[in-house]
């Protein structure tokens, strides 16, 4: 009876672990970016309504990439970190599946 109530108590901290404790930092972060980002759009999208020189079109096009990926980047790290660790700490439990997930997205991105 001990070891079953151990055993609870034990299921019930993990779970207590995962739960969420507000926002996370990465996201905090990567939201920041995505406004910043947002931001170099919408300047762009002024530079095609006044036709500004293509290659500075171009040029901000290149910066606003850069910074998508940048954020795919923060993301990447904060699922390797956490989700990708967890699966494999919690004895494999679900590891191929986040591993073959994973691999799936990195063969479809450029990060």
């Amino acid at each position: 009876m001990a070891k079953e109530q151990t055993q609870v108590q034990n299921d019930l901290e993990k779970k207590t672990s995962y739960e969420k404790k507000g926002p996370y930092p990465t996201n905090k972060a990567a939201l920041k970016r995505l406004n910043i980002i947002e931001g170099q759009i919408r300047g762009i999208q002024r530079m095609v309504e006044e036709e500004k020189y293509c290659i500075d079109i171009i040029n901000q096009i290149s910066a606003a990439r850069s910074a998508l990926n940048n954020v795919g980047k923060l993301i990447l790290k904060r699922h390797l970190d956490n989700c990708v660790r967890n699966a494999i700490q919690n004895n494999g439990e679900n590891s191929k599946e986040v591993i073959d997930e994973l691999m799936d997205i990195l063969s479809k991105e450029e990060l």
